[in-house]
């Protein structure tokens, strides 16, 4: 049962770390500059010098898709971050103090719920223009209420326990007992809700990009990428299955990955499966 338990973790891994290996690769090696344009070999097939071919522009795909995954990566962590890291403590604090306090920071989240990553980045975009930046406070600001509503529904039952109420008991202040003990005992949670948004944060980029609200010119994007290839669909259909493919692939990769680490720390669920 313990393997059965664990295939989502190895898919997901099998699928989320061959991906980091690339980014990380393309940070200081692709087969080619992303810049450089040869428009006299546009359109070519797949060979030993261009691995999936060149795009309309003549750039090398193998070389764009492997940029972009750092972008989208980038994205990914630096928005699930500051949105985790705002939300957690928001949620710590609403647990901690509870009454008025629990209230307005839910109040606040039922707002965040109500202003999409999308609709966020056209307001973002239009006050200040189309940027990665901005796509990264975007997604961060959807994910705020999500982490808050999460680490204080976990707090709340670490609250309760009796190492938490001993250490009421001996005068530990609500600070330290926050940091001491409830955020190391929601690590888990937080861990798997962030692996989650991972899939999310990188769908949303594709998103916004698509649309010309994330990433820009010369910055190359997978949902730009979808973007320009909309146009040549009959002409080059490869050019929109790569980017399309590698979406697929990240996105499916992290959600099952943290399925995997929900279903091998969530202690219920091994009760209910064992």
């Amino acid at each position: 049962m313990r393997a059965h338990r664990a295939i989502n973790l190895w898919l997901g891994a099998a699928l989320v770390l061959p991906m980091i290996a690339i980014a990380a690769i393309s940070l200081i090696w692709t087969p080619y500059d992303v810049t450089l344009l040869d428009v006299g070999n546009k359109f070519a097939p797949p060979s030993p010098s261009h691995w999936l071919g060149t795009d309309q522009l003549g750039r090398d795909v193998a070389s764009l898709l492997m940029s972009a995954s750092v972008n989208s990566l980038t994205v990914a962590f630096v928005a699930v971050g500051m949105g985790g890291s705002l939300g957690v403590m928001l949620g710590l604090l609403a647990s901690a103090f509870g009454g008025w306090v629990e209230t307005l920071v839910m109040r606040l989240a039922d707002l965040g719920f109500a202003f999409p990553a999308l609709l966020f980045a056209i307001m973002l975009a239009t006050a200040f223009g189309p940027s990665l930046s901005n796509a990264i406070l975007a997604i961060a600001f959807i994910n705020i209420p999500v982490f808050a509503r999460v680490a204080r529904g976990a707090a709340n039952q670490v609250w309760t326990r009796d190492f938490v109420l001993a250490g009421q008991a001996a005068g530990l202040g609500r600070a330290r007992l926050t940091f001491d003990h409830i955020l190391p005992n929601i690590a888990a949670p937080i861990i798997v809700q962030a692996t989650i948004e991972f899939a999310v944060a990188i769908l949303a980029e594709a998103a916004l990009s698509y649309l010309g609200l994330g990433a820009q010119p010369p910055l190359p994007s997978w949902g730009r990428m979808l973007s320009e290839a909309q146009t040549l669909m009959y002409l080059a259909p490869e050019l929109a299955i790569y980017p399309g493919l590698c979406i697929i692939i990240a996105v499916l990769g992290f959600g099952l990955l943290g399925d995997g680490l929900r279903d091998v720390t969530d202690p219920r669920l091994k009760q209910v499966r064992a």
